[in-house]
């Protein structure tokens, strides 16, 4: 199946579609939040070549140490594209403002397609509700989906019922293992949490991960094990 995704009007506007034709190696990777040394080695052991292409699933920011590192890293490589996740939102709405914010920095969260889709994937940070057609869904819910007809990290979660047709890769909601569904592919493998940095390699289907460190505690009932 290679039908594009199709949202309604708020969403189909921040939706970003490329044809894999264009580029080499494809690469998938998880929440980074602010941990620029963490994603520097898995960039080192992905070996881009020019014409690669690497998906960030959002949360490029918050919550580890260097923030501006990542900004900078992701917005100065052309190769290197990132969806909208809800810690970009929440300062794009003006919740949040981190001392580490710099000028212009909103205005590049704002810019970040909340969709990104290729092939038969599409590319959120929360996840879709599966009951629900995409066009029902908002910018909103798209970026914290995790457990629409459930109850937070005590599930069940979206990509539970979800069968497709597409293959939804997707962060927000922190495992301590890839989830690897036939339609859903989680890759938040708790990078700010002492977990991993994860990247699915599309061409290769297999995942590549470096190990992080802890920059913030986390409860363990708020990683899932996906198996």
């Amino acid at each position: 199946m290679n039908t594009k995704p199709q949202f309604g009007d708020g969403v189909e506007a921040q939706h970003e579609r490329f044809e894999t034709d264009s580029y080499g190696e494809i690469y998938i990777v998880g929440d980074v939040h602010g941990s620029r040394v963490i994603l520097e080695r898995l960039l080192m052991k992905l070996e881009l070549e020019d014409d690669d292409l690497v998906v960030f699933v959002g949360d490029l920011v918050r919550k580890g140490p260097d923030s501006p590192g990542v900004i900078d890293l992701v917005r100065g490589d052309p190769r290197l594209v990132s969806v909208r996740g809800n810690n970009e939102q929440k300062i794009v709405r003006g919740d949040k403002h981190p001392d580490w914010l710099r000028e212009g920095d909103r205005e590049y969260f704002e810019s970040l397609p909340v969709a990104i889709s290729f092939d038969d994937v599409l590319v959120v940070h929360g996840g879709i509700d599966p009951q629900r057609s995409l066009s029902d869904h908002t910018v909103e819910e798209l970026l914290t989906m995790r457990s629409p007809h459930g109850d937070g990290y005590d599930g069940p979660f979206w990509y539970d019922d979800y069968d497709g047709p597409y293959r939804v890769f997707f962060g927000h909601t922190v495992h301590d293992h890839p989830v690897e569904r036939e339609h859903a592919v989680g890759l938040d493998t708790g990078c700010v949490y002492g977990g991993t940095l994860t990247a699915y390699d599309y061409r290769n289907d297999e995942f590549l991960t470096v190990e992080a460190k802890t920059h913030q505690e986390r409860a363990n009932s708020k990683i899932v094990d996906p198996a």
